[in-house]
């Protein structure tokens, strides 16, 4: 298992999270600050089986707007190994 901690403006959070929860990811969405000018952005945890980690990231390049500025990151997607997973 995989958790993708996704860090996206707060524009594309929206629509991003909408299609992952359609798809069915597991999302738990944190509302943060950051970046140049301390924009709004969301962070998202996303749960995901190894195998459906790039159909998670496909989504969310979708599902992002494009970037306006060529050097622009429209998301950040650090993909990290969960050892162990338990819901309580």
């Amino acid at each position: 298992m995989k958790m993708l901690v996704t860090i996206l403006n707060d524009e594309d959070s929206e629509c991003v999270y909408g299609a992952l929860h359609e798809a069915n990811f597991t999302v738990t969405r944190i509302d943060s600050t950051g970046g140049f000018l301390r924009q709004g952005n969301s962070t998202f945890m996303i749960g995901a089986d190894d195998t459906r980690v790039d159909e998670a990231i496909e989504i969310i390049n979708t599902q992002c707007s494009p970037s306006i500025e060529p050097i622009a990151r429209r998301a950040t997607v650090f993909v990290l190994n969960v050892e162990h997973f338990e819901q309580i």
